[in-house]
């Protein structure tokens, strides 16, 4: 976040000079005393006059989400995934930087961002707009799978957070009456978060298929060796083993 950025966010923002000013977030301001500078690396330099220590001044801008760790200036943004709404709105992205790592954000309204994630009420699916009206969809664990799926011509959505993330009553509803095919990673955190999305969406979807591609890592790494045509005849495998099974 720039400086101009984080002023926005504190009460009585005003330009200062090079800088910003505004109430500190450290003490009970009336009269803005904390000064907001972009340094020429890029960092954000925070001085409260009122004589706040250094160190409380950035716990308060940190629990307020204003304040980046220093690990995340040290690495570079390789890909930006925008979670819309069905209208097109974003409402929050996640950002994949190298060393891997991620983190999410949403707009401030500004043009900047604030660097934190929406609430669980306000999470959604990736790729809404292509997700509505799908009747059949791959449900994996990344973005950059769902990624790799488009560029192949299918359809596909994951939720935000990883393996780990909570799987929420509204990415059930949004997949109510369609036909899913669960593709866990290939590793212990994949298979069990598969497990949970199964156990979720059994009963409120059309037709639930569990596919196990049987070698990569996810489904990127699979195609790296495999096309379209093949995933197809997976899928059809796997339904006409799952019809022979209900008869």
């Amino acid at each position: 976040m720039t400086a101009r950025e984080i002023a926005h966010h504190l009460k009585r923002p005003s330009k200062c000079g090079s800088g910003w000013s505004a109430c500190c977030p450290a003490h009970p301001d009336k009269n803005p005393s904390l000064t907001l500078v972009d340094s020429e690396d890029g960092k954000v330099l925070a001085h409260c006059h009122a004589g706040c220590d250094q160190r409380a001044v950035i716990h308060a801008l940190r629990d307020l989400g204003l304040w980046e760790p220093l690990l995340r200036k040290k690495s570079v943004a390789v890909a930006e995934y925008d979670y819309r709404d069905a209208q097109g709105k974003l409402l929050y992205q996640v950002v994949r930087t190298e060393p891997k790592g991620f983190f999410q954000r949403r707009p401030d309204g500004y043009g900047g961002w604030i660097n934190r994630g929406p609430r669980d009420d306000q999470k959604i699916l990736y790729q809404m707009t292509e997700l509505i009206p799908a009747p059949i969809l791959f449900l994996v664990e990344g973005e950059r799978d769902v990624e790799t799926l488009r560029s192949y011509g299918f359809v596909g959505t994951t939720n935000v957070g990883g393996a780990k993330a909570a799987w929420l009553p509204q990415y059930t509803e949004a997949l109510r009456a369609k036909e899913v095919i669960v593709v866990p990673d290939r590793d212990d955190a994949g298979y069990a978060r598969a497990r949970r999305l199964v156990r979720a969406l059994q009963g409120a979807v059309g037709r639930l298929v569990y596919l196990d591609l049987g070698e990569g890592k996810d489904i990127t790494e699979w195609f790296g060796k495999h096309s379209e045509l093949e995933l197809m005849a997976h899928v059809e495998e796997d339904l006409r083993n799952a019809s022979s099974e209900s008869d």
